[in-house]
């Protein structure tokens, strides 16, 4: 059984920032693309980070130089680094697995960005 589990959203300041994490289970997780997506009320879900099995990254224009995307295999974890956010960052944040067509989605976390 595939699992992806997304943790560490919440409220937080702008300027503040978070990481989320995301837990597999039952895949390869090395042979599998990860991304972040995100989104908001009343909008569709939109793509913000990608990382491959060889850790290239490649990050929506409006997250760029502020979110970080990585990977940790040893533990099957994909991490998004969120720095300086944005009250236009707010929205559930799902993780994605894909591979070979075969794509898996978590159940999002919700991440708000207020003062």
């Amino acid at each position: 059984q595939v699992q992806l589990v997304e943790s560490g959203g919440g409220l937080v300041q702008p300027g503040g920032s978070l990481r989320l994490s995301c837990a597999a289970s039952g895949i390869i997780f090395t042979s599998n693309f990860m991304g972040w997506y995100r989104q908001a009320p009343g909008k569709e879900r939109e793509w913000v980070a990608t990382i491959t099995t060889t850790f290239t990254t490649n990050y929506a224009e409006s997250v760029k130089g502020r979110f970080t995307i990585s990977r940790d295999n040893a533990k099957n974890t994909l991490f998004l680094q969120m720095n300086s956010l944005k009250p236009e960052d707010t929205a559930v944040y799902y993780c994605k697995a894909s591979r070979l067509g075969v794509v898996y989605w978590g159940q999002g976390t919700q991440v708000t960005v207020s003062s």
